[in-house]
């Protein structure tokens, strides 16, 4: 058992020791580090796999880590050029064309994108340009945000209300009314209601 005692310590030792093992005149199987006793044969030890806790001297690192994204750009001014702040659109169709800007321009791998009462207009794209249509009659707000190739929002606008005001047709006809010349052409002068052109009275006599 002593001997048992005697192998465990010495392998627990932080440096390698030669370990020699022997039958005695009893039988008994004896360990021992010294190599003189008789017919003591050298036990193969395996190799210590205990490292340092920071063998580099470098910061404990996490596997997996992911690295470190690039900080998001700053734009010094984003804004919208058309409409107006609290503009007033006029059309029948409820269209509207949008302009926006930036300063410094879009950067590589950046978007534009639009929202219309906080909802996007469209997909992300590069042009400065939105093209609107059948929009609710009524006040609504616009803003524009600027999307990065990981698609994380770099900067927004805020909030900038205008107001539609679509036109009915019988509006239009009561604002500009129909001439003879109008029916078939506006749409607001519809063909059938076209009065009937005054005959030629001299024609009757021919």
């Amino acid at each position: 058992m002593r001997g048992w005692l005697l192998l465990a310590c010495l392998i627990a030792l932080p440096v390698p020791a030669d370990v020699f093992t022997y039958v005695d005149a009893q039988g008994n199987r004896v360990f021992t580090d010294q190599p003189g006793s008789r017919n003591a044969k050298r036990v193969p030890l395996a190799t210590s796999n205990r490292m340092s806790a920071n063998p580099t001297g470098a910061a404990p690192g996490v596997t997996g880590q992911k690295p470190a994204t690039k900080p998001l750009f700053h734009y010094d001014m984003l804004r919208v050029l058309v409409p107006d702040p609290d503009a007033t659109i006029r059309s029948s169709a409820g269209e509207l064309i949008v302009s926006v800007t930036s300063e410094p321009g879009l950067q590589r791998g950046h978007h534009y994108r639009l929202l219309l009462d906080g909802q996007p207009t469209a997909e992300p794209g590069p042009s400065p340009v939105f093209a609107l249509s059948n929009i609710d009659r009524g006040s609504h707000n616009l803003s524009v945000e600027i999307l990065d190739e990981h698609g994380r929002t770099v900067e927004r606008t805020a909030n900038q209300p205008f107001h539609m005001l679509r036109i009915s047709l019988a509006q239009k006809r009561q604002t500009r009314p129909c001439t003879l010349t109008d029916y078939g052409v506006r749409p607001e002068c519809p063909i059938k209601d076209k009065p009937e052109e005054e005959k030629n009275p001299f024609l009757r006599f021919f």
